[in-house]
């Protein structure tokens, strides 16, 4: 058997993640900088919708919504990657493919990818991804920005039919709350 490439475990990550109809996971992220917070995410290409119980994020893939459910506020917003990053682990499926060197090591029943940036500019410079050997599900991200590591625990991992709704903010479902449009 040919042993794998880092880029060769990415892609088949990618495209088990990635599925078209959409996915769902639980997720623990823990960060010095951004503090812990875990809940659910549902994803479809690069959109997603993250909920905790502190708030509800909703991307479309262009649009952020950031409901507060202790403030009632709704804050819209245009993210940047690191933003991205740090509430959907799953944006690493399409940043690996451009600025970043990457290497493959072996653990068990896991691939270890590590990706470095090229820019050492760019937000994110550091990447540790788990991923499954069988399924080629991921079940870490550790990301460095600047000095500051987080760690995104993934688990409960599920492909399932999502609809495009899910993942954009609907003012009738919260009548009270106020709206922030900080684009």
């Amino acid at each position: 058997m040919q042993a794998q490439t880092a880029a060769q475990v990415l892609n088949r990550c990618a495209f088990v993640i990635g599925h078209k109809s959409g996915a769902s996971a639980s997720f623990r992220l823990s960060s010095a900088k951004y503090g812990s917070a875990s809940g659910t995410i549902a994803i479809k290409g690069n959109r997603f919708r993250a909920t905790t119980p502190q708030a509800i994020v909703w991307y479309n893939g262009k649009t952020q919504w950031s409901y507060m459910k202790k403030t009632g506020e709704v804050n819209i917003s245009t993210p940047t990657q690191a933003q991205q990053m740090s509430m959907n682990p799953y944006t690493f499926i399409h940043i690996y493919k451009t600025g970043y060197r990457s290497s493959l090591q072996r653990s068990g029943s896991n691939y270890i990818v590590h990706l470095t940036a090229v820019n050492q500019k760019r937000t994110v410079q550091e990447l540790y991804l788990t991923i499954n050997k069988n399924s080629y599900v991921p079940s870490k991200v550790r990301m460095r920005q600047g000095s500051t590591w987080s760690t995104i625990t993934i688990s409960n991992f599920r492909a399932k039919s999502l609809p495009n709704s899910l993942f954009s903010f609907n003012a009738k479902d919260y009548p009270k709350a106020e709206v922030i449009d900080l684009r």
